[in-house]
């Protein structure tokens, strides 16, 4: 039998099982779209994620307190204590590396804003922070400007938004946001800048925030229990290693830590970040080709 003759009945067979032969390609048609749909997918979060920490700077890190950590003995997860407004302001002023130190606090993931008879939902993100914090996250203004150092020091009643709360009070339309007078929960604040989309990231919608003065956050939202966060940067990456056991050693000291305890604080480095997390996606990738190799078989 040659080779024509192969093809002549392997069509004969399709025609004569044509249902089959439909479902079978459909099957191997999906199987691959799905195999080439998980990678791409896991692939594009890959990408999005390296470029959000790589424009923070290989000479950046961050400190914060360690948030349900397992022991090493027993199992069971804990959180430290949280970083105080007075050993972060101690950090900020002692740090002496040639760089910027800035300083945060989380103020309310679910608050609502309003301009006139507009409103957003009650989804809005509010962050307090100081002058260093829009250069250190590498936030880029659409519209506006940053707050001073008069601003921050005396909590004026200021705000910068992101683009999201722009599209839904002020009809998309950046420039005219500027120095309109919103209100977020019972306080009103004057929009001095908007910034460029930024989108998601593991922080959340970048677009959906609003970030006040550090002083202004802390009187309206700050408690006894209130963690404040802290992102340092250096001039030289070649010195981030330095910076960052200095950094260390300074902050055990502000944190009153004895020489047997460990540290009750952790240091992210951006370029330690995304290691772990495409450390973490490659066991993904390996689980969505077995399953796209069990679905073709």
């Amino acid at each position: 039998m040659d080779f024509f003759e192969n093809i002549r009945l392997a069509f004969v067979s399709i025609k004569g099982n044509m249902t089959r032969a439909v479902l079978t390609l459909m099957i191997i048609a999906f199987g691959i779209m799905a195999l080439v749909g998980i990678l791409t997918a896991i692939d594009s979060a890959i990408y999005s994620l390296s470029d959000s920490f790589s424009r923070l700077g290989a000479n950046s890190f961050s400190i914060n307190r360690v948030r349900n950590k397992a022991r090493k003995r027993g199992g069971k997860r804990y959180s430290s204590e949280a970083i105080t407004y007075d050993q972060a302001m101690k950090f900020k002023d002692r740090y002496k590396y040639e760089g910027k130190v800035s300083i945060s606090m989380w103020a309310t993931g679910s608050a609502t804003v309003k301009y006139k008879e507009e409103e957003t939902n009650p989804n809005v993100m509010v962050d307090g922070i100081d002058e260093n914090y829009v250069d250190l996250k590498a936030y880029e203004m659409a519209a506006g400007r940053n707050f001073s150092n008069q601003e921050i020091t005396y909590g004026a009643g200021k705000a910068i938004i992101g683009k999201d709360i722009v599209d839904n009070l002020f009809d998309k339309k950046t420039t005219r946001a500027i120095n309109k007078i919103i209100s977020v929960g019972n306080s009103k604040y004057k929009i001095i800048g908007v910034l460029k989309s930024k989108g998601n990231s593991m922080g959340g919608n970048d677009d959906r925030r609003i970030l006040i003065p550090l002083q202004t956050a802390k009187r309206y939202y700050g408690t006894q229990n209130t963690n404040y966060r802290l992102a340092v940067n250096v001039s030289n990456a070649l010195e981030i290693d330095d910076a960052v056991a200095s950094s260390t050693g300074l902050m055990r000291n502000i944190r009153r830590l004895k020489a047997s305890e460990p540290n009750d604080f952790e240091i992210f480095k951006s370029d330690g970040l995304v290691d772990i997390i495409k450390e973490d996606t490659a066991k993904f990738r390996m689980g969505a080709l077995i399953i796209a190799l069990m679905t073709l078989l």
